[in-house]
């Protein structure tokens, strides 16, 4: 069975591309970048279930998206964490937060207020982030 990204990743995410191992996604959520790598293995549910070589892909690849969003956006702290609670598919968030955020100090899960990004600044961040990925090894 190949590799198929789950529906509700698919409904609030717009797909960025692919790093050797993640697919990178975008939350549509209006609240600072916030990025999601996925490996692209069947059935992955955990990290410790990939193979030591996939985990310092998966290590190194996340570093860079971390470095990506500290770089070019200035954030007070990157959140990176996987719960998977509602979407078993191994999923990492990797988001910027700012002490301006809607959802500050505390997590974003369940302090958002659930608003979208409007298409015009959605697709500005989009092709931004589209455009600072390309200097990581092998995006396509």
């Amino acid at each position: 069975m190949a590799f198929q990204l789950h529906p509700r990743l698919q409904q609030d995410c717009i797909i960025l591309g692919n790093l050797p191992l993640c697919k990178v996604l975008m939350i549509k959520e209006d609240i600072g970048p916030w990025l999601i790598l996925v490996p692209r293995i069947t059935d992955l549910k955990e990290i410790h279930h990939m193979t030591e070589t996939q985990q310092i892909q998966f290590i190194q690849e996340s570093s860079a998206v971390a470095q990506l969003l500290e770089d070019n956006f200035a954030p007070d702290k990157i959140n990176i964490g996987a719960l998977g609670n509602l979407v078993p598919q191994l999923h990492i968030h990797h988001i910027a937060r700012f002490t301006t955020d809607c959802a500050w100090p505390g997590p974003v899960w369940g302090n958002t207020k659930g608003i979208v990004r409007e298409q015009l600044s959605q697709t500005k961040l989009v092709e931004h982030l589209k455009e600072k990925l390309r200097f990581i090894a092998n995006f396509k």
